[in-house]
This record gives C-alpha cells, sequence and structure tokens, in this order.
C-alpha cells in the first residue's frame, strides 16, 4: 500500500520500500502528465543531499520525460532554490525537489509546485491513487535534461538585496547540518564578506555528524560549543536538511519560529502576519498592537496558500519555517530568513532584549502521542466533541482551525492530528509553569479517557 507516503504537504517515504525504481519513475510520469494537463511546458528539478537522491533524480526524469514535459536539472541545491528558480524570469512552469527534508537519512520524497502553488492535500491524495493502480507500468531509462544553473541567479538576487550587509563587522557561526545549505552559504558569505565560522558545510547524504533537523536538542549541541568555546561569536544559525527552515540562538537561549517572526514583523511597517496554531500568544497579542495578525494551519503548503488569500507579508511556524513576501516570493526560505536576521541585528535590534521583554509565558515543547493513521483524525474530531459538551474546565473559547487550540483565562491548549506522521501533536502555555502543567494534564487525562 502506497498511500502513506502521499501526505498532505508533500511525498515522503522510506528509500527502497515505499520509494524505489518503479513507484518514482510512475510518479514521474504521472506528475509529468498532471503538468501538461496544466498547460505547463517545462519543469525544474532539484534535489538535497540524500545517499538516494541521484538515483530517484533518474527515475523521476525518466518518467517526466516518457510524459514529455522539458526537463531542466537545478543539481544539487536547497528546496527554496528549487522554488527560486519559478521566479527566475526563466519562465519555469513548475519544480519538483527531491527532498526528504528534515527526517532521517533512509527518508526521501517529492516537493511539487505547479505554476507557483503547492500541489497538496486532495489533490495529492486523488494523485496517489492514480499512481498505485498503474504501478505495473513499464517506462524505461530516459535521463534527457538540460542544465540550469539557479545558483548563480540565488546569489546574484541575494548579494543584490543585502548588498547593505557587505563587510558587516558581526561575527557568527552557522551549522549547515551536511544538508544542502553548504553549496549556497559559503559563497554567500564569501560573496558578501561576512565572518562566519561554518560548521559540516560539506553535503553528505549519511549525515554522520548529527540528523538535519535543528529543532531537536541534540542536534544544536555542536554549534552550542562553538558558540561557547567562541565568544566573539554572537549568534548561531542551523539549517534542516534543505533548508527551508532556520533555527537561531545565541549563548543564552534558542529563538523558535514564532519568536523570530515577532521580531521580523516590527521590522516591517504596518505588517499582515500569519501565524500558525502552535505559535506562542504573545505572537498574536503583540503584532496586533502594531500590525494585523491572522491564525491559520500547521503546514508550508497551507500556508503559502492563506498568505495569497489574506495579502499577507510575513508568516511563520513554530518549527523555523518562515515566509517572506515582503521583499521576497512567499515561500519558506531559511537562507533568506538567515539573512533578513542578520540586517535586524545590523539595524541594532537586540533581539535577546526584545524577546525578554515580552510578557512572560510558559510553554511546553511540542509533546507527540503515537496513534494509527486510521485513528488520528477521528480522534481529534471526538476531543473536539468532548470540549463542546464542557468537558474541560474554564474553556473561553474553541478555535477549530487545524484541529482544537483551547484558550482559557490564563493559558491556552492544542491538539492536532500530524499531517506527515501517525501521531497526535500537543502544546501547552500558561502565565505560570504549575498552570501550563495543569492544562496539560487536564487536557491529556481527557484524551485519555477518549481514547
Amino acid at each position: 500500500m502506497l498511500d502513506v507516503i502521499f501526505r498532505e504537504y508533500d511525498i515522503r517515504g522510506l528509500y527502497g520500500k515505499e520509494l524505489n525504481e518503479k513507484s518514482v519513475k510512475v510518479i514521474g510520469y504521472f506528475l509529468g502528465r498532471k503538468m501538461l494537463e496544466e498547460d505547463c511546458k517545462s519543469v525544474s528539478v532539484g534535489f538535497d543531499a540524500r545517499y538516494s537522491a541521484q538515483e530517484f533524480f533518474r527515475y523521476l526524469v525518466s518518467g517526466l520525460n516518457k510524459a514529455g514535459i522539458k526537463v531542466f536539472t537545478l543539481g544539487l541545491v536547497p528546496t527554496p532554490l528549487g522554488y527560486f528558480s519559478l521566479y527566475t524570469g526563466k519562465e519555469f512552469d513548475a519544480n519538483i525537489m527531491i527532498t526528504g527534508s528534515h527526517n532521517p537519512k533512509d527518508y526521501n520524497g517529492f516537493k511539487i509546485t505547479i505554476h507557483k502553488e503547492s500541489f497538496f492535500g486532495s489533490e495529492l491524495k486523488a494523485f496517489g491513487k492514480v499512481v498505485e493502480e498503474n504501478l505495473d507500468m513499464y517506462i524505461e531509462d530516459n535521463f534527457n535534461c538540460e542544465e540550469y544553473d539557479v545558483l548563480s541567479d540565488y546569489l546574484n538576487f541575494m548579494t543584490q538585496q543585502f548588498k547593505h550587509l557587505k563587510n558587516f563587522d558581526f561575527e557568527f557561526g552557522v551549522d549547515c547540518a551536511n544538508g544542502a545549505s553548504g553549496v549556497v552559504i559559503e559563497p554567500l558569505i564569501k560573496a558578501l564578506n561576512l565572518k562566519a565560522k561554518i560548521l559540516f558545510k560539506e553535503p553528505d547524504g549519511q549525515f554522520p555528524n548529527h540528523a538535519p533537523d535543528p529543532t531537536e536538542k541534540e542536534n544544536l549541541i555542536q554549534l552550542q560549543e562553538c558558540l561557547k568555546q567562541n565568544p566573539n561569536l554572537k549568534l548561531g544559525f542551523a539549517f534542516d536538511g534543505d533548508a527551508d527552515r532556520l533555527v537561531v540562538l545565541n549563548q543564552n537561549r534558542v529563538f523558535f519560529g514564532d519568536e523570530l517572526c515577532y521580531l521580523f514583523a516590527k521590522n516591517i511597517e504596518n505588517p499582515r502576519v500569519l501565524g500558525e496554531v502552535k505559535c506562542s500568544k504573545n505572537l498574536f497579542d503583540e503584532v496586533a498592537k502594531f500590525g494585523q495578525i491572522f491564525m491559520g494551519k500547521t503546514g508550508h503548503s497551507n500556508i503559502k496558500k492563506m498568505m495569497k488569500e489574506q495579502n499577507i507579508d510575513l508568516a511563520a511556524e513554530v518549527s523555523g519555517h518562515i515566509f517572506f513576501k515582503h521583499r521576497y516570493f512567499g515561500y519558506d526560505d531559511g537562507i533568506y530568513a538567515f539573512l533578513r536576521t542578520l540586517e535586524l541585528v545590523f539595524k541594532g535590534f537586540d533581539l535577546e532584549k526584545m524577546i525578554e521583554a515580552l510578557p512572560k509565558l510558559y510553554t511546553t515543547e511540542e509533546l507527540k502521542i503515537p496513534v494509527s493513521e486510521e485513528e488520528k483524525f477521528e480522534l481529534v474530531e471526538k476531543f473536539k466533541n468532548a470540549v463542546k459538551n464542557q468537558a474541560l474546565n474554564g474553556v473561553k473559547d474553541l478555535c477549530e482551525v487545524d484541529g482544537a487550540r483551547i484558550t482559557f483565562e490564563d493559558g491556552w491548549a492544542l491538539l492536532r492530528a500530524s499531517n506527515t506522521s501517525p501521531y497526535l501533536v500537543t502544546r501547552f502555555e500558561a502565565t505560570t509553569l504549575q498552570r501550563s502543567k495543569q492544562i496539560q494534564e487536564e487536557v491529556l487525562a481527557l484524551f485519555e479517557k477518549i481514547k
């Protein structure tokens, strides 16, 4: 059964098991057909540093060529450069990035954009059924494609956009995690003559130093050690495997995506901002004082869609996906967010001081509850119904935009189904640590009762 690899936002599965020569060629063929139906004439294809990437590239291109669409290769580049290829003036009509993002090394997958729109949700699920019904289709090898140097275009764009940062006398560390960001970060830092210490810049799909997920504490240890050993380094920047996410830290703290969003919003006049349901109350309360803010669903595809609908300047996920429409193109790009962070420092923003000045709230990390793929959405619906039937005390509001975000007088709780994995996600925040734990206990007790 292949349906598990067709997720809400992208295609993702295990190398050799769900994703292999047969399935990837058929995915390529039907993606090519879909793109031609949508009046696409060409598609750009890039891949990240995973050990299976070039093999999957050959299978995917064989399928695309059988469909009859013109294929351009971008080579090994971060996911944001795949998105960027649609804005270069070359007039690519679509992009496919072969990437496993922040997942363990044996995973890989595809992020798909057609006419600057994410291919996701129910359309992607329906596409998965077509692929599964045609798995026995024979597709011959055909690796024919034309090379396109998107890296030079991207570097030229960034060095022009951020020319005011050239020769900036500020020292920082960067952890590329042996992911795809290394191919951009080193030449970018040289072009702007910035003072950086770069860790693990060589792309290596075995990820020998640590896993490519900077939201996990253990994957930040080397960068934190680097900052401790080099007191002149004032900030650290960590990218995930395909560099669409950014984590920022200093000697004292890690700045989460919603905190970075608040800082970026302070540098935009009358901003229209979108935060996902996991974001802190501080983001929504504080941005409302100087701009407009909206709450939306988790997931890069959902966020990009809502950004267009609501004319949003800036959006963020707690996990470090930051989306700029202000001065950029409206997709998540960790490298662009890294430069915008440096720009804040260049302008005199004291990042730590600004976050410390916010009302003190106590937020738990994400807690994941393992459940089966079949029951996860049903469990959330049952939980919402229980909340509506007053199974919890002191509920002021229930937001159902993505799962259940329950607001209390002095805090909030979230329970939602992961769109990419077989678990539920919870988060809790309150004005005191004790209250945060109490909300957590009450919500989890109710969930256990329902389960």
